[in-house]
């Protein structure tokens, strides 16, 4: 006997992979290179001298290539984030959690990753935070060296001070 079929499927759940190779250019086989080293690499822009991380070969402002390996830290200021209750897929980070935009020191560019070593109501904009690596022997050529970035125990930057000039 035939079973017969609900009029509509509302929900079905697969498992789904996807396997890509993904081929560097210059700036980005810096950044990768730096990764695999625990260095955290940029480039600057010869116009302003801003500094981006991760490097993507040319500036966003003035559209010229970026020049150099410039070394910034694993510290950095949180300028944005959010909270996050669903799960990732394959992630070690249970929800909630925070994805965050920081401004690590020395580079002129925001990057996301994860803020954890506190509670998300703990987090606020303008803190300070320090990244936490894997284990060197995990190390690849990947920013997800960085586990994630915990608060240091620095005094929090002013919010006031990411307000940018109008040039009206």
């Amino acid at each position: 006997m035939t079973e017969k079929l609900p009029d509509k499927i509302e929900t079905i759940i697969t498992p789904i992979s996807l396997e890509y190779e993904y081929t560097p250019g210059t700036a980005s086989t810096i950044f990768l290179r730096g990764m695999k080293q625990g260095r955290i690499l940029g480039q600057r822009c010869p116009v302003s001298g801003a500094v981006y991380v991760p490097p993507r070969g040319s500036s966003p402002t003035h559209g010229v290539p970026t020049e150099g390996e410039i070394e910034v830290s694993d510290h950095g200021t949180l300028r944005s984030f959010t909270v996050v209750h669903l799960p990732i897929p394959g992630s070690e980070v249970s929800p909630p959690f925070v994805a965050a935009i920081i401004l690590l020191d020395g580079a002129d560019q925001t990057c996301l990753h994860v803020v954890s070593g506190c509670e998300p109501s703990e987090v606020r904009m303008g803190m300070r935070l320090r990244a936490v690596w894997k284990n060197r022997a995990d190390w690849d050529y990947s920013f997800e060296n960085i586990r994630y970035f915990e608060p240091s125990g620095e005094p929090d930057v002013p919010i006031e001070s990411f307000r940018r000039e109008s040039s009206a």
